[in-house]
Formats: C-alpha cells, structure tokens, sequence
C-alpha cells in the first residue's frame, strides 16, 4: 500500500508541475511527427511528475503474515532415580511411547521439543537419546525454564515424563504454570522392604581431642520388629558399630556414634546399615559425614574507639561459627584482658581522639594479625603508618555512599551467587571521600559501587607486611547490611556472615613464606561443583609474577593420582577442575619459579551427595496435581496412544502473527531503474527522431 502525509492537493500539484513541464517543452514545433511528440510529452510529464512525488516522502506500508505452529515441550525428568527405580520394561515402553507420540503429533503439524532437568548444556535431539543420569531432582526448575523459554509463543502444552520424586528446589504444586501439562507417570508406587540413610545429623567443625556425636537416621520398610547392624567408617576402616531397634508402627529411628577428633585436618567418615535379606537396594544404605578437625578456639579481640552499632553485628558474626572465642574490649568500659591472641578487630583505631594505645601496642608486640575498620573517628594518619596494605587520603570530612561489589581478579575466596544477590540489595554505607592508594602485594577483594556504577577503588582489603597480615575495611555502616540482610532473610544474615568469618580465616592462615601458594577456592564442594584452585606465584622479593608453569597432583582415597598442568594469568582466574567424585584428596603443586622449585599442599573435601538413592517410592500424587491444576488428566507408560488422541482433541491451532513495516518509496531500487529507463527512452526517441 503506497500512501504519504501530505493531502491529495499536494499530489494534483506535483501532476500540474509534470504537465505544465512536459507542454512547455514540447508545445513548440518539433522535426518529429506528432504522436512521437505526444509520446515524449507524456514521458515528460511522468518523469516529472514522479519526481515532483517523491520529495513528498511517500512511503510503502507492506504487512507479513507469519504462522506459527502449536508447539508441545516434551519434559522429561531425566533424573537417576527414574532409570534406579522404574522397571527395564516400563523405561523402554517410555522411550518408545515418546518417540511415537512426537511423531505422531508433528505429522499433525506440531512442533516437538524436548527438554531435561536443568542445568543441561543443550536440550537433547530425541526423546530417545535423554539418559537418566541428573544427580538431582528439581521440577519446579524444569517448568519454570519451559514457561520463560517459550513466553510469547504458541506453546500448546507440556507433555512431564517423572517419578514425581523432588529433592530440590520449589515445590512445583504450589506454583501457577501457564500452560496445560499432561503428566506421564514413571517409577513405582509399591512400597519395597528397603533400609536406608535419609539423613546424618554432626557439627561440621571439630576440635582436636573433644569428642562429637554423629547422629544417624536410619529409615525402614519392611522390617519393623526387627534390628539393623549399623557401621561408622573411615577409609573402610570400622571405628564403630551400633544394634539398632527398628520398633514396630514407626519408620524412622535414630542411634549416634561419639567420636573423639584427632589430630587437625578434614575427615570423611561413612555410615553404613549392613545388608539384610530381602532388601530391595543398597544404594541408599550409606552416607557421609565431612568434619573439619581444627585446633582449639582462635581467640578473637575485638577492640573499638567507642561503643558503635558495628561491634554487635561482628559479634553476631562471629558469635556464628564455633572456630572462634569473642574478646571485647572498650577503652573506659571493659578491661583489656593480657592473654594470647590469635587476630584483632580494631575498630576506628588508631583514633584520633587519643584512645586505645594499649590496644595497638599489644597488636604490635603480639605481631597479630589486625582486621582495621575505617570511620569518622580514625586517625588516618596513625592508620597510614600502620603498614596495613594501603594509604587513605581523606578530603576532610566528605563521604562517599557505597555498596560492596566483588573484585573479579580477587581469587583468595569466593562469592557465591547468593552472596552476590544480597550484596546487591544492601543499604549504602559511607567511606572516606579521597585518594586511596594499594601498596605492592595488597588486593582489594571488594570494590566500592556508588548507585550503579561499580568504581574500582577498594572496600575491603586484604595487606600487610612479611611478619602480619593485615585487612582493612573502609566503612563503619556494615551493621546496616547486617540488619538489612536479617530483616529480608528471615534472621539469616547469611552472606555478611560468611564474609567476616572468611576474612578473620583469611588472616589467621599461617603466613605465606612460600612463593609458590595453591589453594582450594572453597573450603569444600560437592559432586555437583566445579572444583576450582587459586594459584599465586612470587618472584625472589615477594613480587607476583604470572605465567608460570604449575603441576597439579591429585590423589584421592584409593591412592589413584591425576595430574594437572596449567600456567597462572594475569587476570586471576582460577584453575578449573571440573565435578570430582566425592571423597578427600590430597594435592601437592610444583613449579619453578627463578631457577628454584617451590612447592604447596593441602587437602581437598568434596561432599559425595545421594539424592537421587534416598527415596525409591514415586509420588504419582504430585503428578496428579499439577496435571488437574491445569485441567489435564495423569497418564502412564502404557497411554500414549490415548495422550496423543487427547492432545489432537484438545484442537490446538496454529497462531497468525502480522507484522506491519513502513519504507519510504525512495528507498526502492527498482523506482531508480523505472525512472533512468523512462529518461532513456525520451532521450532515445528524441535522437532518433531529430536524426530522420
């Protein structure tokens, strides 16, 4: 459709301006005939005409219809458990079903597609080719994914394959999903005469040569009235072993195992319910429990200029983890207690009211690890000559109001996720407005972010000389993101947590003599994880240097050795491992560094989880729901044939989408050639014409 913005008087101008040319060139005599001089009039007065139009801005409005087909997801729950738990002949009637039924509705002009539990790095290409390998359950993830993945699209429904066994995630009954699901019941519902473990109840942390419980629960079908014989392992060795009464009109009971920690390191103990005849399967019939052994109680002096809303969120913090013992001290209010120390929190000191020395002489003498915390009453001057990794230069009394923003290139620890999403939601705090400077060796692990823009001066960091570390944060407000955090987690406060007793951690680790340091970047990872490495590397003077060649040795539980070879980058990236099989790992890294080698060791604990194993019994009633929720019906293995007729019935059409675009009419290249060809050809006649 040709159309413009101008009235249709404008158009009758540009058709008299054509006119009043056209009769102007050729009302004289002409050596031509008259036809041939009405013809070339009338080329003219096109010509012209046209011309005349086209500084108008006419413009072409062109519609395209696009049809979409009704496309049915094919959700498959392609979870262990599925293939542990569903009898050979069900499983293969499954696969063959689906692949005949997304046959059959694209022969009814369907579109098929299908999907598995998350994360899954591409949808699968056939029904078939799906293996039940996923180590964990998360439907509520899967039908999510499906409605936000097809949001705007004729999406006809969601055709769910699933024991209905979930062990993460939401549960999906209690969600709205906007589109029809047709469930396809797996697994089985009779309950089998089975042992198992569903849970083991332990302090994580330990102290060398206390004792600690290992609560476990043992539960059971088939064999009440019974007992059971159940084991405490470790490294196959048998360090204990309990009867258990499994009493008749229960499920579940529980025993516990007291342990003396030995000396300090990570311990991977197993508990195993012994075999019984009749039992259905033994995959769930051990699980492990990971303690890290750790000496005595580090004990914490937190000391402060003056009472401040700060000193009850670290208190809080650390108060949260059994590694540490608290010790305050306010100048005029408590006393200093002259005891040992392993690090010190100070607070606003040095302080530029004068307060304190004894504090920070003790910190001197002690040579102890110090985590500085800046504010209004600091004494920055005192603060700069304390050798703590940075020089802050404030502009009087200015502030600047920040959140925390991780730095990338800091790779001593990690944030998760979670931890990420918090930070984001924190209330600004106020740090010194000036010049901040890091000294060689001191790395900021966070950054200060002001509204949306993330700068890249330093919040929190990490310094100090050869004999102390030393951490310094640039704000006296975080019990706000405490309390804010508190206030939105239901008293969780989980992330500032985590970051205080991970900074304390940091700086009471044994001082890096070494040049060559390599460390797991969490304290321990499941099977799910990708297990990463941190790697630092330093030249003679205790400078980083980078690309240095590193072998990495591995070796788990059985001795079994794998060898990794990589070189460290400038950005900080760590080295990835990739999902290990649970257990604990020893490593030892090698590199040389200026013609000398260096080495570093440590171990390594990775959470063998058996989520999948826990529960045998499908819950088809699940199933059940979410299929009635969305005014559908449950089918199983052996209904494809009528699911495939009750989709068709269901007369799912295809979707007309219209999209309307608007060019301008000069745009079009055909317009020049009409237009050079129309002046050629008057040009041409007019020759031949006056050439006879």
């Amino acid at each position: 459709m040709l159309t413009t913005a101008y009235s249709p008087w404008f158009i009758l101008l540009c058709l008299a301006v054509g006119a009043g040319y056209a009769a102007l060139l050729y009302s004289a005599r002409a050596p031509w005939s008259k036809p041939i001089n009405y013809l070339l009039a009338g080329l003219r007065f096109v010509v012209v005409s046209f011309l005349c139009f086209l500084l108008l801005g006419p413009f072409v409005r062109a519609t395209t219809n696009t049809t979409e087909a009704p496309t049915l997801v094919l959700a498959v729950d392609n979870s262990q458990s599925v293939g542990l738990f569903t009898p050979a002949p069900v499983l293969q009637q499954a696969r063959t079903g689906l692949t005949q039924l997304a046959a059959t509705l694209r022969g009814r002009g369907f579109n098929v597609e299908t999907r598995t539990l998350p994360p899954a790095p591409q949808p699968p290409a056939t029904p078939d080719s799906v293996r039940f390998t996923a180590p964990a359950t998360d439907l509520d993830a899967l039908l999510t994914g499906v409605q936000e993945g097809y949001e705007g699209r004729n999406l006809a429904g969601v055709v769910l394959l699933s024991d209905g066994i979930v062990n993460q995630g939401r549960a999906p009954e209690y969600t709205t999903y906007k589109f029809p699901i047709y469930s396809v019941a797996m697994g089985d519902t009779v309950p089998k005469r089975d042992l198992s473990l569903p849970a083991l109840n332990y302090n994580r942390v330990a102290f060398s040569g206390n004792k600690f419980p290992v609560e476990a629960e043992v539960a059971y079908d088939g064999f009440a009235g019974g007992t059971a014989t159940v084991q405490l392992r470790e490294g196959g060795r048998v360090l204990a072993t309990n009867t258990v009464k499994l009493p008749a009109g229960q499920r579940r009971t529980k025993t516990t195992f007291l342990l003396t920690a030995p000396a300090p390191g990570k311990r991977r103990y197993e508990v195993v319910v012994q075999k019984q005849a009749g039992e259905f399967t033994l995959l769930n019939n051990s699980k492990f429990a990971y303690v890290d052994v750790v000496r005595g109680r580090l004990r914490v002096l937190l000391a402060a200029a003056a009472p401040h809303p700060d000193l009850k969120a670290l208190r809080a913090a650390i108060s949260s983890n059994d590694n540490y013992e608290l010790v305050a001290y306010l100048p005029g209010i408590t006393p200093l207690k002259a005891q040992d120390y392993d690090v010190a929190i100070l607070h606003q000191l040095p302080s530029r009211l004068g307060v304190g020395q004894e504090v920070l002489n003790l910190v001197r003498q002690q040579r102890l690890p110090a985590l500085y915390i800046l504010g209004a009453q600091s004494d920055f001057t005192a603060f700069n000559n304390a050798g703590a990794g940075l020089t802050v230069q404030p502009r009087g009394q200015q502030t600047d109001d920040v959140t925390p923003a991780p730095n990338p290139a800091f790779a001593r620890f990690t944030f998760s996720q979670d931890d990420l999403q918090r930070f984001a939601a924190y209330p600004p705090a106020p740090v010194p407005f000036g010049e901040v400077q890091l000294s060689g060796g001191a790395e900021a692990a966070l950054l200060q972010q002001v509204g949306r823009v993330r700068t890249t001066k330093p919040l929190l960091v990490f310094g100090g000389g050869a004999q102390t570390k030393a951490a310094t944060l640039l704000t006296d407000g975080s019990w706000q993101w405490r309390l804010q955090e508190a206030v939105e987690h239901d008293d969780h406060p989980e992330a500032y947590d985590r970051l205080v007793v991970r900074t304390l951690q940091l700086l009471t680790q044994n001082a890096n003599k070494k040049r060559l340091d390599v460390y797991p970047t969490q304290d321990d990872f499941t099977t799910r994880d990708d297990v990463t490495f941190g790697v630092e590397t330093y030249n003679a003077i205790f400078e980083r240097i980078y690309n240095q060649k590193i072998t990495l040795t591995l070796t788990n539980e059985q001795n079994q050795p794998r060898t990794f070879t990589f070189s460290n980058s400038e950005d900080g990236s760590p080295l990835h491992l990739g999902p290990l099989p649970g257990g604990l790992y020893r490593y030892q890294a090698r590199a040389t560094l200026g013609g000398q080698p260096q080495q570093a060791s440590g171990e390594l604990l990775v959470q063998d989880q058996q989520l999948e194993a826990l529960q045998s019994r499908a819950d088809h009633n699940l199933l059940y729901q979410l299929s009635r929720q969305s005014g559908q019906r449950l089918y199983y293995p052996s209904q494809f044939a009528q699911l495939a007729q009750d989709i068709e019935k269901a007369n799912y059409k295809p979707v007309i989408y219209s999209q309307e675009d608007l060019k301008e009419l000069i745009d079009q290249k055909w317009l020049f050639f009409l237009l050079l060809a129309l002046v050629t050809a008057e040009w041409g006649i007019r020759k031949y014409s006056g050439s006879i």
